[in-house]
């Protein structure tokens, strides 16, 4: 704010003091005739006209830490103002010092007085904005790793109260060595510039192509439309970009080169994961082949619950049968826990957890699909236990209170717990009904949970308050069912025993035959990107005493 309102009572001072016309250069006809002038050298000298404008973007890429409008009040009424005034001040001091061709013209423009305060402030605004480009490169990396297209990174949420601020060490250290990197190598002003120059061009000419797609595909105007904005926009800016490209060999082909590591970084992590995901899907196994195993699965369920993470939203995941045939024991209740992230920017609490149940009661399976946007804040504190445990209860409250079962050839009918269905708020998906209730008298019902609530009631884990909820709702039912009361003692007691988590840990190579860049991207630059990234059970906060970690191997 102070070296923006610096700038323009010093764009004032020179306009009145030198040049009071110069608002006449404002006008696009002038533009007309500095090209036609100049022609060729002309056209080349707007590739430095483009640094007039680099920097303000800024602003646009901390979408993360300002909501857009407050971006486009200050841009429109403090932002452009001021680089006008400053710019045109400027040209009002060179019309006037034609011998001017200093490459600190601008600071030559300011009187001697407060050129050193002057300077002093534009040193601080330089470490300011470049800030807001560090924090506009954190966000968008955050919202690639929600989306998939980036390898795992640690994200670190600074505000408790204000969603997207964000600080990402690994990539804070990266920014340095390549800011490092560039000044040492380029060792000129003028090539930083061409390369930033470049930079600015190409994602304002990506950004106009990108617009006219919205203008049809999202605001469903015509097409006509769509096409007299992108030949407007497009055509100025291609002859900046243009203009640009002439200083390829001068700087800018700097972004071009790490833009096309990045690209190739983002493109073999988002095909890997697709690939290893794909495979998963290929080799998940029926819901027959688990019922054929009985309640037991073939196997001693110990007491405990079994948290296992998949990517599958459906069908039961190739770890389970994996795991199934390579171990003698399986915990007493356990749950296929997938986390979606969404192309949404936020998702709402109470729309967050989708709980269904896999297989007849007896298996004690459910699925539990947690989803979030790629705005929202996971933090590590979250206690993700008591609230996955909260949910599964609800869930089952919910299928006493609306009366169905899932079938043994079902597995797709899930129900929305984001508020607790004790409160009768969730929305609930499967849309079923039963042709009577068992009821009981007063008297039975409280023979049979009166000791049962009075031991899920003790202060065993921190739920305790939704458990007490529990037991005033069901002690007030008319209509209670012993089976809803066994479940949840059951579910309190398998908490009571402890929580494992079992992660597959997949390998994921191409098979004989493949393609060499398949065999490059996968064998080599998608296995060094996931052994050098966050493991998954560090990207889940996951503790690392109760991991279990299921290898497996997939030839693609």
């Amino acid at each position: 704010m102070i070296w923006l309102l610096c700038i323009s009572a010093l764009g004032l001072y020179n306009i009145i003091n030198w040049n009071p016309k110069i608002y006449l250069a404002l006008s696009p006809y002038s533009m007309y005739k500095f090209m036609r002038k100049t022609r060729s050298g002309g056209w080349k000298s707007l590739g430095g006209i483009l640094l007039c404008i680099t920097g303000s973007e800024a602003m646009f890429a901390d979408l993360g830490h300002f909501s857009q409008l407050s971006i486009k009040i200050a841009f429109t009424f403090m932002v452009y103002p001021a680089l006008i005034l400053a710019y045109m001040g400027q040209a009002a001091y060179i019309s006037q010092h034609h011998e001017c061709v200093n490459p600190i013209g601008y600071f030559l423009s300011v009187p001697e007085t407060v050129r050193w305060p002057v300077i002093g402030v534009a040193i601080v605004a330089s470490v300011v904005a470049s800030q807001a480009m560090i924090t506009g490169t954190f966000s968008i990396i955050n919202q690639c790793l929600a989306l998939g297209y980036f390898p795992r990174v640690k994200v670190v949420h600074t505000s408790d109260k204000i969603h997207g601020r964000v600080y990402i060490p690994e990539i804070n250290w990266i920014l340095m060595t390549l800011c490092l990197a560039v000044t040492f190598g380029l060792r000129d002003v003028k090539h930083m510039g061409n390369a930033s120059g470049l930079a600015v061009i190409t994602v304002m000419l990506v950004t106009t192509i990108f617009m006219s797609l919205v203008i049809i595909l999202c605001w469903h105007k015509s097409f006509l439309l769509a096409l007299c904005f992108l030949i407007f926009f497009g055509l100025i800016e291609s002859l900046y970009f243009s203009a640009s490209l002439v200083k390829f060999i001068d700087g800018a082909w700097v972004p071009l080169v790490l833009s096309f590591i990045l690209m190739t970084i983002m493109y073999a992590w988002h095909y890997g994961t697709l690939v290893k995901y794909e495979s998963d899907l290929q080799n998940k196994v029926s819901l027959r082949w688990l019922v054929n195993l009985g309640p037991s699965l073939g196997l001693v369920r110990v007491p405990g619950i079994g948290l296992i993470y998949t990517e599958l939203v459906t069908g039961i995941p190739p770890i389970l049968s994996h795991f199934v045939t390579n171990f003698s024991a399986l915990h007493q209740i356990l749950v296929l826990v997938c986390i979606k992230s969404v192309p949404v920017p936020y998702v709402p609490a109470k729309e967050r957890y989708l709980i269904g149940r896999v297989g007849p009661k007896e298996f004690g399976l459910y699925r539990c699909i947690i989803r979030y946007g790629y705005r929202d804040a996971r933090k590590d504190n979250e206690d993700f236990e008591d609230r996955l445990i909260r949910n599964l209860g609800d869930f089952i409250c919910s299928e006493q209170r609306n009366c169905y079962s899932i079938s043994e050839s079902s597995e797709e009918e899930m129900a929305v717990m984001g508020t607790p269905i004790l409160s009768g708020n969730a929305t609930i998906d499967i849309d079923r009904s039963c042709d009577s209730v068992k009821s009981l008298d007063s008297a039975t019902v409280s023979n049979i949970m009166s000791p049962t609530i009075q031991d899920v009631t003790e202060p065993i884990f921190p739920c305790q308050a939704w458990w007490r909820q529990v037991q005033s709702v069901l002690l007030s039912s008319p209509v209670s069912d012993p089976v809803l009361i066994k479940e949840l003692q059951k579910l309190l007691e398998a908490k009571e025993n402890g929580t494992t988590y079992i992660l597959g840990h997949s390998n994921v190579k191409a098979r004989k035959g493949s393609s060499f860049i398949k065999k490059i991207v996968l064998d080599i630059a998608y296995n060094f990107l996931r052994k050098n990234c966050r493991g998954s059970s560090v990207a889940l906060c996951v503790p690392h005493a109760a991991l279990i970690e299921v290898g497996m191997v997939y030839s693609v």
